[in-house]
């Protein structure tokens, strides 16, 4: 208190000398401190005339001297308004960085970068393309009417899984790739060969890996299978054929529009149907027709892959069907394609006799018809990939509807 009565009694001769307005001002100091703590508290020190307001002055009742607000409220609600904000924006870039990791390795877009070779190389085989080939497998084994689950069975589908997903739409997707990297130097340059995340020796090594690779698993499924003649082997040299035409000069069928489009649709739909009937029964005519004019739908699906694409493809020459009609036509040729065959499809299984796959198959088309008009119509380039994962789980559950519908139709003639 000693030292505490001396700074005032200092403090005091300062003001006292200071002209008759600042000891105003100081008046009034002392007595809007007044108002919050009496003047008799040991706060305020009072010496000849002038006046002091002591540095151990406090509020009373948590106010503030200067807003009179609950002292610390405003600075801690907005502290915590920026905490909760961080910590959604760091909650945000991590879900956004995980989900870019996924998109790389799934071989989509919106990727991130990478440089473990063997995600580059998982990468450029486009696992998410695997899909449909491996799920046509199982819908031509379904229409061969003689699948049963046994173990041997079980590994023949699997092997023949293997061969049309991994093996050979890797070896599709890596070489259209590769015969690609200057269109997607353009449309897309963070792809792995455009980027030089990968070097070109690499890339043609697993293009001749992945090819021969899926020659060896048809000839083992026609060994296993002990087929007279080796129609998987000549189904896989053939749809190996296409795909090499389809990305490769001179021919390169996607440049054609339609003729590229039809064979891309035809190799995911129809060769491995073909493939997977085969190792469980025989092909026959009628169900090859009928594939065949399923792969229109699939024809659809090629179109909508090309609207990314648009501003390489006319830059390269590449006459793809958006580039070819624009997109307006195009958005509704490749509906249609998809909507028109299913809806064929499931006619000819009424005409056959098979009502109720019929109205299943009819059930699994309107949602793909609401989710056109929900995302592919209004913006076919912003949402194709969110059109795709919509509307793609009930196109081929259709096929497989179907490839049930025609199994059970053989087991019925048989019977």
């Amino acid at each position: 208190m000693a030292a505490m009565s001396l700074a005032s009694s200092a403090h005091a001769l300062k003001l006292t000398a200071r002209p008759p307005v600042a000891h105003a001002r100081s008046a009034r100091v002392v007595r809007a401190a007044s108002a919050v703590k009496p003047a008799s508290s040991a706060g305020v020190v009072g010496h000849g005339g002038g006046v002091s307001l002591c540095h151990q002055l406090r509020p009373t009742s948590g106010v503030t001297m200067s807003a009179g607000r609950p002292a610390g409220s405003p600075s801690r609600a907005s502290s915590l308004r920026i905490r909760a904000m961080a910590e959604e924006a760091a909650n945000k870039k991590n879900e956004d960085e995980k989900g870019a990791g996924i998109k790389q390795l799934l071989g989509v877009r919106g990727g991130s970068q990478t440089d473990n070779i063997w995600k580059i190389r998982l990468q450029l085989t486009k696992p998410v393309t695997w899909v449909p080939l491996i799920w046509g497998v199982m819908c031509g084994a379904a229409a061969s009417g003689h699948y049963t689950w046994t173990f041997d069975n079980v590994g023949k589908a699997l092997l023949c899984m293997v061969m049309s997903g991994p093996l050979l739409t890797g070896y599709t997707q890596t070489i259209n790739d590769w015969y690609d990297r200057e269109i997607d130097a353009i449309n897309e340059p963070n792809r792995p060969i455009p980027s030089g995340a990968i070097s070109e020796f690499d890339v043609q090594v697993q293009i001749y890996v992945l090819l021969f690779s899926g020659w060896a698993a048809a000839v083992t499924l026609d060994t296993w299978c002990e087929h007279d003649f080796p129609i998987v082997t000549i189904l896989v040299l053939f749809g190996s054929w296409i795909s090499y035409i389809y990305s490769a000069p001179p021919l390169k069928l996607k440049q054609e529009g339609w003729r590229g489009n039809y064979a891309l649709g035809a190799s995911y739909i129809a060769l491995p149907w073909w493939a997977g009937q085969a190792v469980f029964g025989e092909l026959s005519l009628d169900v090859m027709v009928l594939t065949v004019l399923y792969s229109i739908a699939g024809l659809g699906i090629a179109i909508v892959n090309d609207f990314k694409s648009i501003e390489g493809d006319r830059q390269c020459g590449l006459m793809s069907l958006p580039v070819a009609f624009g997109i307006e036509k195009a958005k509704w040729i490749c509906v249609g394609s998809i909507d028109a065959t299913q809806l064929a499809v499931a006619g000819y299984l009424r005409l056959i006799g098979e009502v109720g796959y019929s109205n299943m198959l009819l059930a699994l088309i309107f949602p793909q018809i609401f989710f056109q008009f929900k995302f592919f119509l209004p913006d076919p380039i912003k949402n194709d990939v969110k059109y795709q994962a919509s509307a793609q789980p009930f196109l081929v559950f259709g096929l497989l509807t179907t490839g049930l519908a025609w199994g059970h139709h053989i087991n019925s003639i048989g019977a």
